[in-house]
């Protein structure tokens, strides 16, 4: 019989998700947390469109309108991320985020403010999560944060044992991946440079959102981009 430790297991692969995709998810989780009217969930595209754009709790901060949020949720329906409501005056939206993620409230909390921020230090998630369910300490945190990272739904972007640690969500694509990591000075996954010191700096930090900020805001300029080109194309073959 073996006296080896079995081996941790593999984390769970997720499919990458688009900034417009993340921005819709996280407004419906926080909506859906934070709204002290029935009627405001679940969401009417007006109003996720409303939620995406504003400026406060937001990185990087977005201009989307209608089309672009319809375009977003048609297509995360099709994944099985958010479903329709019918047979009101107008249609409403609502994440399945807990079905799909297999997490509870606190956790949700947790993922809805990575997706609607992206790379934060522990400590600044923490406050930032209270806004929609308390946790008490950085400890209870850690807590929460290690099942999630096992399973790959956060990533450590410095090793989770130094002050001052950063993580994100586990849904960015590859190379966004990789460019927070090499930002951080952990594209390896090992320990930063000492000359780091222990805890991460603020301009760390604003270096990888700045940089990130700007890759998600060209995507959104060439979805507009491709969304005028169709509309362009249809009406010439419409006057043919």
């Amino acid at each position: 019989m073996s006296n080896e430790a079995p081996a941790p297991p593999e984390p769970e692969v997720w499919p990458p998700l688009s900034i417009l995709d993340r921005r819709v998810l996280g407004v419906l989780i926080e909506k859906q947390k934070t709204s002290k009217s029935p009627d405001a969930y679940p969401m009417s595209i007006n109003a996720i469109t409303t939620g995406c754009n504003q400026k406060s709790n937001r990185d990087p901060v977005l201009d989307l309108d209608e089309d672009d949020v319809e375009t977003t949720l048609t297509q995360l329906q099709g994944g099985g991320w958010v479903s329709k409501i019918t047979g009101g005056r107008v249609e409403r939206w609502r994440h399945l985020l807990y079905e799909n993620w297999r997490v509870g409230k606190v956790e949700l909390s947790i993922l809805a403010e990575l997706l609607l921020r992206g790379p934060q230090s522990e400590g600044d998630l923490r406050g930032r999560v209270g806004r929609m369910d308390d946790i008490a300490d950085l400890d209870l945190l850690k807590t929460l944060l290690k099942p999630l990272a096992d399973r790959g739904l956060v990533v450590y972007l410095t090793p989770p044992d130094r002050r001052g640690c950063v993580l994100t969500h586990g849904f960015h694509p590859p190379e966004e991946l990789e460019a927070a990591r090499a930002t951080f000075g952990n594209a390896a996954g090992g320990p930063s440079p000492t000359s780091r010191g222990a805890s991460v700096g603020a301009d760390q930090l604003a270096a990888v959102q700045e940089r990130l900020g700007q890759a998600f805001e060209d995507i959104a300029r060439l979805r507009s981009e491709v969304a005028a080109l169709r509309e362009q194309l249809a009406e010439l073959r419409l006057n043919r």
